[in-house]
């Protein structure tokens, strides 16, 4: 509202639409501190590109598995052997599980050696542990899918390890075979972890993670 010659009028400013193409750009033309211009500061990035290329091979993938005691097996040798280019979407899917490992680590490690951990940014730094822990967890359960005899070792070990926790080991010995040894319903639980529980998980800590980093900007230089 304002005043002009005595008259009250007002202006009417309609909002302004802000598309896609424009949020997009408005990211891409963010500024960068200099410091950050390192390749030290792009495992995160790299990371979340990779997480990425886990979401498309893992769901390709996923199309022809067969979450079964006697079927898994086969049907990671179907991927192998009859599906086009399977193995080297396998194969893909498998080198990217370990590379988004290694730069999640990476992240971790210059998170501790520059200091970005500190205030204002402890709880970004309690999101991006807990990223970690998903992506081992992602890790270990990938690993113990295909169920060959590495598979299954893996499994027996990993709920034993469940077992071993004092005071609740018991209840987790049982709920994370499904029952009291390994069977098809334990492959099938995992599976759902693997494929529905995690990636949702990630996903929601993945975007407050941003959200934060968007909010406080980057960390200062050492």
């Amino acid at each position: 509202m304002s005043w002009c010659k005595g008259r009250l009028f007002s202006v009417a400013i309609e909002p302004k639409e802000v598309g896609v193409k424009d949020m997009f750009k408005e990211i891409a033309e963010h500024p960068v501190p200099r410091h950050a211009r390192n390749f030290i500061f792009c495992f995160g990035g790299i990371s979340f590109l990779l997480f990425l290329v886990q979401v498309v091979t893992g769901i390709v993938l996923a199309v022809y598995y067969n979450p079964t005691m006697e079927g898994a097996y086969q049907s990671v040798m179907f991927i192998n052997d009859e599906v086009f280019m399977g193995k080297a979407l396998r194969s893909v899917h498998n080198i990217a599980a370990n590379l988004m490992l290694i730069m999640v680590v990476l992240h971790f490690l210059r998170v501790v050696f520059t200091g970005a951990y500190k205030p204002p940014r402890q709880f970004n730094w309690v999101v991006g542990v807990l990223l970690l822990l998903l992506v081992i967890l992602f890790c270990f359960i990938g690993y113990l899918l295909p169920l060959d005899q590495v598979g299954y070792w893996a499994a027996i070990i990993g709920t034993k390890i469940l077992g071993s926790i004092p005071i609740v080991g018991d209840q987790l010995l049982l709920l994370g075979q499904a029952g009291t040894k390994i069977t098809d319903h334990t492959l099938m639980r995992f599976f759902i972890i693997h494929i529905v529980v995690l990636p949702v998980v990630v996903i929601v800590l993945l975007i407050a993670h941003f959200l934060m980093i968007r909010k406080q900007g980057i960390s200062g230089p050492l």
